[in-house]
């Protein structure tokens, strides 16, 4: 229950962030995306069901909030999660600068992907140049914030789990 009710915290906060702080803040252009962010670093931190997990419910609430094509997000983070999720026991390192290619690769991917089911679906207004320019540039973004949200949210998650006690 208390790590549900983290997941639920952390995904409104990025929401609201996103759409009020970092709405004005932008990167030549693009702006964060912090959903896309708390997805990766959650499917690398608690594998690949939380990863998918947290992706849909991410997804749909944004999708609502801002009024989008229901379930494109939806669609991309789950799939964006999973994916993380399930490359986190195939990654020997601990190198501090992992999780930061990580979040900018997947970032980068899971808008492309975005655009190209937009596309296919008749949602897409811009051209996919801009759609990879924008997705480049957002993985940047999403990039440069990591080293400073990752270690907040991995304890977050550690300090979720249930503890056990050994009794003898």
């Amino acid at each position: 229950m208390r790590r549900a009710l983290v997941l639920v915290l952390v995904v409104v906060t990025a929401l609201l962030l996103q759409t009020t702080v970092f709405s004005d803040v932008t990167l030549v252009g693009a702006k964060p995306e912090l959903v896309y962010l708390v997805t990766i670093i959650f499917a690398m931190l608690e594998g690949p069901s939380v990863g998918a997990t947290s992706g849909f419910v991410s997804g749909m609430a944004q999708d609502f909030l801002l009024n989008a094509p229901k379930g494109i997000t939806a669609l991309t983070l789950t799939l964006l999660g999973y994916v993380v999720g399930t490359m986190r026991q195939y990654i020997v390192s601990a190198s501090p600068i992992l999780p930061t290619l990580i979040v900018g690769g997947g970032t980068f991917v899971g808008i492309c992907f975005y655009g190209t089911v937009s596309f296919l679906l008749g949602q897409l207004d811009e051209s996919f140049g801009y759609v990879v320019r924008v997705a480049g540039l957002s993985g940047l973004y999403n990039a440069i914030l990591t080293p400073l949200l990752f270690p907040l949210l991995r304890r977050l998650a550690e300090g979720s789990e249930k503890h056990r006690v050994g009794r003898f």
